[in-house]
């Protein structure tokens, strides 16, 4: 007999707080529609870099525009620096869409709904042993990536700013690196009873 069928009702209160998990499915629709407003951001500012590169005046214009920092010199022509923010700027809105992606499923795996994906091809690696520690350790290492993207970006035009904002974008990608390292040792030394009942079912069997 199934497991879930010995499963008693829940009383009116304790399932009305259970069920509340659902009203956080409209913050998870509404990060899949933000994702689509980053594909339509990332192919606008790919089509403009292509036809900047094939001589179009007009998209050269919107992306000297976007790369243009106030206080450095404008750039006034297609060069290697400026291919060179434009791509950081495409990297950036895809690790950020990876960021939403993990969110999105992640989240809603571990806090709504499980998706029952175990056999799909496609089912992502991290998602088969997901849940909040894990899912917080993913997060933060993104993070990380968008901030390196971010201060990268930052001292490809240093002489645009001045040295305590360099100081302060350095120092929060460091916090930013800290937060993460101590996020990954506190999930280490938890306790993880999954992990110990994983590492009992794959113990050999005394011999005698």
């Amino acid at each position: 007999m199934d497991d879930r069928s010995k499963l008693r009702p829940l009383r009116p209160l304790p399932n009305l707080i259970f069920m509340s998990r659902w009203l956080q499915l409209p913050l998870y629709l509404g990060l899949i529609l933000a994702q689509a407003v980053y594909v339509w951001q990332f192919w606008a500012e790919l089509v403009s870099l292509i036809a900047a590169a094939f001589g179009s005046e007009s998209a050269l214009a919107h992306i000297l525009e976007a790369v243009h920092v106030e206080g450095a010199p404008k750039p006034t022509k297609l060069n290697e620096t400026v291919i060179m923010l434009v791509v950081l700027g495409l990297i950036d809105v895809v690790m950020i869409s990876n960021l939403l992606i993990m969110v999105i499923v992640g989240g809603y795996e571990t806090f709504v709904s499980r998706l029952n994906l175990e056999g799909h091809p496609d089912q992502p690696e991290w998602l088969s042993h997901v849940n909040a520690s894990v899912l917080k350790v993913k997060l933060a290492t993104a993070i990380i990536g968008i901030s390196s993207i971010h201060l990268l970006k930052t001292f490809i035009n240093a002489k645009a700013y001045d040295e305590k904002t360099l100081v302060a974008q350095t120092a929060i990608h460091v916090a930013f690196l800290l937060s993460a390292m101590a996020i990954a040792a506190c999930d280490r030394i938890m306790p993880h009873p999954e992990r110990a009942e994983d590492g009992r079912a794959h113990r050999p069997k005394d011999t005698p």
